[in-house]
């Protein structure tokens, strides 16, 4: 594609030297050409006879259309007049809309009318824009056009700019997909011409920083091509990037140190029981932390059982992390001998700074660290557990049960009730990090070390906000083909679509964007704080499925009906039974049960039914994923079903045979034994519940889609 970007920085730099925020329709169709955005043929008019003349020319019928800098809603205004078919009609109708315009806004600046060629009826209005989205900046829109584009708000978001994959990515992204390939008779829209229009604006946005809105809408689609009907174009001051950036090798250096330290000082270390750098020692030191622990203290010569140090600069040799257990206003101070020592790391629990208001103070420090090239940790965080290395640097209650998750939180409380999941469910982990006020390092370094930590085989991160949208979507499309990244985005609110100038400024609510831009990450996104848990615990366990077919066995009709129901919902395919599937399972199962899928052996039958059913579908290459549905009866108690389940799993794969199986147990209390046996031994396993393991496994089908394990 070729661009003509001289013509576009002409348009911009008259606009921006007038200190206008929105351009012109002539302007935008300057643009437009310059980009090869395909809209109709029109000109200016700054009188009725150059109307009557340019719809003479362009020919009939025409749209016409107020052109004003000042005013950026036409149709409000009583500035447009469509289907004008006679030079008559032209003429009345540029002075009515002239007219109105004034009625509207006797201030705004009238340039004249623009006359524009009229689509013919017909084809399908989509709306193509971009905005400036605070923490992803440049993303390109599509969706459903027209008048109703802010009921339906079927849209869909991409980073810009964007490739043709994934623009082609859009147009099967929107719930209205259908619309687009032909529906009762109707054409299917040029596909190629639509996504080539979504680059193209994707690319001018991304090219043109001061672009900060545009507005293509309606654009008609057709089977033989795309035409802009509008064109709405605002510009402003690029954003400045203020935060620094680290290159992969200096992240993985810092957080190497951090998560694998060798020498640890506690700045604030305490003999008193009740102070935070008491218990950050007791945890050092009662949770068998290997390196070296040294407390910081001014006032003491010994703490718990330690040599102390009057300051870090004291401490001998290298540190590799200081953890910072004193007031915020002292924090300045210490953290400049802590960069005089040359300690890489700074973990600073203290509240007091941007959380309270103090912003010039967390302004400070970050400038302190930046200066002597430490990395801040915080603040107003609960401190972090690297469960490999047996450390704890924690105010809070330990935790030492090795595993591959990784958990991260932005919350303090969030980061207690992660813990608590943890010990409740014996969830392994690698590591928990608190991230707190995210004054330097964020998700984007984290991600980027656990990415190649071979202790870390899933990653989980709850957060309120990404600072640098763009190194996270970085770092995660590094890592998702390798493990999955499973995200918690808090705050769903759309308050940013307030002071929108352009339909697709208001449709680019906070979440709406947040759900696009992490989906073409390759994250999988929790809908809350339970999923989020148990996605990170159950993902390292199943297997990745190698194939969509999704097999259910039950032995209770009704779960059965509600297993399929959540296979839909968690975009699942349940797998089509062949014949001669379907006459092998109905060997196994009594006349009065059914086969298909789901397969139902019904409630009564002893385990060697339950058995033979699994047997047959971990066998057969063509099933994927085993969906169990299993109801608690005397026949066949609950440990019995967990017991056979579990050995004939292992047994397979044993044999290479590694399918993803997830089961939903409905019984008596003993089920929840059940699952807990099934799921220290790979088989994913809920009581009381069909939704939760479906979800697992949908999760886990998504992770592998985006990993390019399916297609």
């Amino acid at each position: 594609m070729t661009y003509d970007n001289d013509a576009v920085r002409a348009v911009l730099d008259t606009a921006r030297a007038e200190g206008r925020t929105a351009l012109t329709a002539p302007e935008g169709k300057r643009i437009t050409d310059a980009y090869g955005i395909p809209t109709p043929a029109e000109g200016l008019a700054e009188t009725a006879d150059e109307a009557v003349a340019l719809a003479d020319r362009i020919g009939f019928p025409v749209v016409l259309k107020i052109v004003s800098p000042d005013i950026l809603h036409k149709t409000d205004a009583g500035g447009v007049r469509v289907g004008l078919t006679s030079c008559a009609e032209v003429r009345s109708a540029f002075t009515t809309i002239v007219d109105n315009a004034r009625g509207y806004d006797a201030k705004a600046r009238i340039l004249g009318v623009q006359v524009q060629q009229m689509i013919p009826d017909g084809g399908q209005e989509v709306i193509v824009g971009a905005v400036t989205d605070p923490t992803f900046g440049k993303v390109v829109a599509f969706g459903l056009g027209g008048v109703l584009v802010e009921v339906l708000k079927d849209i869909t978001f991409r980073l810009a700019p964007a490739t043709e994959g994934e623009a082609l990515s859009m147009l099967d992204g929107i719930r209205a997909a259908e619309v687009l390939r032909g529906v009762r008779g109707g054409e299917a829209v040029d596909r190629a011409a639509l996504a080539d229009l979504i680059v193209r604006v994707s690319r001018l946005v991304a090219d043109f920083p001061e672009i900060t809105e545009v507005d293509l809408n309606p654009v008609f689609a057709t089977a033989s091509g795309v035409l802009a009907a509008d064109v709405r174009l605002l510009i402003g001051d690029p954003a400045p990037r203020t935060r620094r950036r680290y290159s992969r090798e200096e992240i993985l250096g810092s957080m190497r140190r951090l998560m694998q330290p060798r020498s640890v000082a506690v700045v604030g270390a305490s003999s008193e029981q009740g102070k935070i750098g008491n218990s950050v020692m007791r945890n050092l030191i009662d949770g068998g932390f290997p390196g070296e622990i040294h407390p910081v203290n001014p006032k003491a010569d010994d703490i718990l059982g330690r040599k102390a140090y009057k300051t870090v600069t004291d401490v001998p040799g290298e540190v590799d992390v200081a953890v910072f257990a004193i007031p915020a206003k002292f924090v300045p101070a210490a953290l400049e001998e802590v960069g005089r020592k040359g300690i890489p790391n700074a973990v600073l629990i203290p509240s007091g700074f941007a959380e309270t208001g103090e912003h010039e103070l967390q302004d400070r420090i970050v400038a302190i660290a930046e200066e002597h090239g430490v990395r801040l940790l915080g603040p107003n965080i609960y401190g972090y557990y690297s469960t490999w290395q047996d450390l704890c640097a924690t105010f809070c209650t330990p935790y030492d049960v090795k595993g591959p998750v990784a958990l991260t939180s932005q919350s303090g409380g969030i980061g207690m009730a992660i813990l608590g999941f943890a010990r409740t469910t014996r969830t392994g982990v690698s590591a928990i990090v608190g991230l707190g006020n995210k004054s330097d390092l964020d998700e984007d370094d984290l991600l980027t070390w656990f990415g190649e930590d071979d202790r870390t085989e899933c990653i989980a991160m709850h957060l309120e906000d990404l600072k640098d949208g763009r190194a996270f979507v970085e770092a995660a499309r590094a890592t998702v083909p390798r493990k999955p990244v499973v995200v918690l985005k808090a705050g769903r609110t759309a308050a940013g679509a307030k002071a929108a100038g352009s339909h697709t400024g208001a449709l680019a609510g906070d979440d709406a964007v947040y759900d696009d831009i992490l989906r073409q990450a390759g994250v999988i996104r929790a809908p809350g704080l339970n999923e989020m848990l148990e996605y990170a615990r159950a993902l390292p366990v199943l297997p990745a499925p190698q194939g969509d077919n999704v097999v259910i066995i039950t032995g209770a009709g009704g779960s059965g009906v509600l297993l399929s129901d959540a296979i839909v919902d968690n975009g699942l395919s349940l797998m089509e039974i062949p014949e001669d599937l379907d006459a092998a399972f109905r060997r196994f199962i009594p006349p009065f049960g059914a086969a298909g899928n789901p397969v139902d052996i019904t409630g009564g039958e002893p385990p060697s039914t339950y058995e033979a059913t699994i047997r047959l579908g971990l066998e057969d290459p063509r099933i994927h994923a085993l969906v169990l549905g299993y109801w608690h009866t005397i026949v066949t108690p609950p440990m019995v079903f967990a017991e056979l389940t579990a050995r004939v799993v292992e047994e397979f794969r044993a044999r290479g045979i590694a399918k993803p199986v997830v089961a939903s147990l409905a019984g008596d209390t003993e089920v929840e034994e059940a699952c807990a046996y099934l799921f220290e031994r790979g088989v994913v396993a809920y009581p009381y519940t069909t939704e939760k393991p479906v979800a697992v496994l949908g999760a886990k089908y998504r992770w592998a889609r985006s990993a390019g394990l399916l297609t």
